[in-house]
């Protein structure tokens, strides 16, 4: 029987360079092949690193308990189009939660965060920020290449908009906070930045601030960093100590021996459960204490 391929920390480096910096599919591809010892060991190894939207959600679609579905809301330019779940359970006002994406954009899996979110207690949307250029495409690769031609400001404008709605909606409370993971943790920070009545922010693996802008963050933070992501760990010490120079409220917590999107239970190769369950449950407590 043939052995299941082995996958290594260079190779999932590679993997990173492809996704987040000016590696293309090509050069990828070339780089794996040497990595992986021959063409057909590199093929097999690439669905491992990429994300699996055929994996099961942790809830399911149709899960009997949530109340979930398509809806817009007006954003800074136009209209915007999210995901919105919500438990049946609930009788009263809840606190509400911005589910911001990767550069992926909104898939089935963050969807899916947004109904793990909801069971928690809170109002969940996940918004799809590539909603100016038409929404989120099918191919990941188009859509990796569309996050490109995203204005910074415009996007950061969004979330605003989406706290501003979430912040009024009936069923609501008035408080909202952000997670975000990956792009979506970089924006996180920049919502906290420009967002003065955000409520709470929680950045997994995120683009940090600017030191220059910490001290326009009113919300309460918490960051999570995988060990081994050299690249986004790099912002760590100066975003650190701008956030302690300037009193700002803020948890930073680094799990180590594990990669970027080490929370994404759809690629094999980077998901860390022990991690994924562990900073979950600090941002479900984190959500609690800040958005009752």
């Amino acid at each position: 029987m043939d052995k299941e391929p082995q996958v290594t920390q260079a190779m999932i480096n590679a993997y990173d360079e492809y996704t987040h910096l000016h590696l293309d599919r090509r050069k990828f591809m070339e780089r794996l092949t040497v990595l992986a010892g021959s063409g057909a060991a590199a093929a097999a190894i690439a669905p491992m690193l990429a994300a699996n939207g055929a994996r099961a959600a942790m809830v399911e679609a149709n899960d009997d308990r949530l109340t979930t579905g398509d809806v817009t809301f007006p954003g800074s330019t136009g209209e915007m189009k999210a995901y919105w779940a919500r438990p049946k359970s609930a009788t009263g006002p809840l606190g509400s939660i911005i589910v911001i994406h990767e550069n992926r954009g909104l898939n089935d899996h963050i969807r899916d965060v947004a109904r793990r979110a909801a069971l928690e207690g809170f109002n969940a949307l996940a918004v799809d920020f590539l909603s100016p250029l038409g929404g989120t495409p099918t191919d990941e690769d188009k859509a990796r290449e569309m996050f490109s031609t995203l204005d910074p400001a415009q996007t950061t404008a969004d979330g605003e908009a989406a706290r501003a709605w979430l912040s009024k909606h009936e069923g609501a409370n008035g408080k909202v906070g952000a997670v975000g993971f990956c792009w979506g943790g970089g924006l996180v920070n920049r919502m906290a930045v420009n967002s003065p009545e955000l409520n709470a922010g929680v950045a997994y693996y995120g683009q940090q601030a600017q030191a220059v802008d910490v001290p326009k963050i009113k919300a309460p933070l918490m960051l999570h960093y995988g060990g081994l992501d050299e690249r986004i760990n790099a912002g760590i010490p100066a975003y650190r100590e701008a956030l302690e120079k300037n009193g700002k409220t803020f948890e930073i917590f680094v799990y180590e021996g594990v990669n970027h999107a080490f929370n994404n239970d759809t690629s094999a190769a980077r998901y860390d459960k022990a991690a994924a369950d562990l900073a979950w449950s600090r941002t479900i407590a984190f959500f609690g204490m800040h958005l009752s």
